[in-house]
């Protein structure tokens, strides 16, 4: 078994791993690249719009035979999960090749291609990876295990040719509101020997900043809120659901009527059937907002179709505006002008990203705003990879014969803690032994 990291070996985000047996080839994730060799980050929205032929000219897409263009097209795409750092080259590749994911993985790729501008997954290409199910893939097989992390429906591989055992990571935490899916993931791995991790390394390189778990989160976000006697905003991505479902217990127990976006609303909608989460009604303790932007950017056959699901739930900003310290309501900087760029007094925004993506400009904007109306900015955020003591507690429970580190900035980190580490450099064919 032979693995090439074409992108990812010393970098977070952006994972393209070609594995190959005799005549079959797999990849791994086909990830959009988050930052540069600067290690400042890209302007990933502009890269979006782009043509496959100008990202080829600047070096975004990955050189691999028949991936993207001529040559054998690979046997099959695994998807570790649907954040844009692992999916968002995907609609350049050819379209011969089968995507082998999760069903929250197709499901949360589908919201955010209607209301995120991110990359789809076209039905006719999509094979479904059921937990703990193996699937053959040529001289392959293929099996997923759930792991957590800040979007729904993720998964770790293990991947199974000439007598060797390659487990790929994907994205992990420990410190999830799902401790049992490392536990299962680690169970079957001491069954069987694992002849090589491929590991992610994030928080070795990046600061583990707040290592508060998602229920320790959730508290302290029900404090806050109760706390407040004005309008409560939530900045967060509504794919992270184990966040989404921390504001909705929170508006829950504090007697506050919880307002999603449409995005939000459909997304609760999608996982019904999944998880036990509360969905939009007239006159219940889920309503609906439709932002203006949204009201004016045309007709779009799956969005307003959407949109249209959740008209008998809709809340107006009138009524919101008229009662603020009734509601609990999701916020994203673009929302502002809904408000014509004047809050209710003392309204409070619960800030639950990244904390990078405050230094953008219209985010400086809605700082200053809530200010102007004595409101506060709080930032209430965990990490969604795994900090960088249960990176060391999880591999050595893992045992692996090797280590090969990955979505990392400093994969010698990993030569720290461990003696059996290699360092494969994008483009640099390994064999696993």
């Amino acid at each position: 078994m032979d693995i090439t990291i074409h992108r990812g070996s010393r970098e977070v985000g952006g994972n393209c791993v070609e594995v190959r047996t005799g005549e079959t080839r797999l990849i791994l994730d086909l990830g959009m690249p988050l930052f540069g060799d600067d290690r400042q980050p890209l302007e990933t929205f502009s890269l979006r719009r782009r043509s496959t032929t100008e990202l080829q000219e600047l070096g975004i897409l990955p050189q691999v035979s028949g991936l993207f263009g001529e040559g054998t097209p690979p046997a099959a795409i695994l998807l570790s999960h649907a954040h844009l750092d692992h999916t968002g080259l995907l609609n350049h590749s050819a379209d011969s090749i089968p995507v082998y994911a999760s069903p929250g993985t197709s499901k949360m790729m589908l919201a955010g291609s209607l209301f995120a501008a991110q990359v789809g997954l076209p039905q006719e290409r999509y094979r479904e990876v059921k937990p703990e199910e193996p699937i053959a893939v040529g001289n392959f097989t293929i099996t997923g295990y759930p792991v957590d992390h800040s979007i729904y429906g993720c998964l770790a591989f293990l991947i199974e040719a000439e007598g060797k055992r390659l487990l790929y990571s994907g994205d992990l935490r420990s410190h999830g509101r799902k401790p049992g899916m490392e536990r299962r993931l680690i169970e079957v791995c001491q069954q069987q020997p694992i002849d090589a991790l491929l590991m992610e390394g994030t928080h070795f390189g990046f600061a583990d900043g707040n290592p508060a778990n998602e229920y320790e989160l959730e508290r302290e976000i029900v404090k806050f809120v109760g706390q407040s006697d004005s309008l409560v905003l939530a900045s967060f991505s509504p794919q992270h659901v184990d966040r989404l479902v921390a504001f909705i217990r929170a508006a829950k127990q504090t007697g506050r009527i919880f307002v999603a976006d449409v995005y939000t609303a459909f997304i609760l909608h999608l996982l019904q059937s999944e998880i036990n989460l509360p969905q939009p009604e007239a006159q219940g303790f889920v309503r609906v907002y439709v932002p203006k932007n949204l009201k004016e950017s045309g007709h779009r056959p799956g969005r307003t179709k959407q949109i249209e699901r959740f008209r008998d739930s809709e809340i107006m900003i009138d009524e919101i505006k008229a009662d603020p310290e009734k509601f609990l309501m999701v916020f994203r900087a673009s929302m502002l002008e809904d408000f014509d760029g004047e809050l209710p007094q003392r309204t409070s925004c619960l800030y639950s990203r990244w904390h990078g993506y405050l230094e953008q400009p219209d985010w400086s904007i809605t700082r200053q705003k809530i200010g102007d109306v004595n409101g506060e900015l709080h930032e209430v955020h965990t990490s969604g990879h795994i900090l960088s003591a249960d990176i060391v507690r999880f591999v050595h429970a893992i045992d692996p014969q090797t280590i090969i580190p990955i979505h990392t900035f400093e994969p010698e980190r990993f030569e720290e803690f461990f003696d059996n580490v290699i360092r494969i450099e994008d483009g640099v064919e390994h064999t696993i032994g």
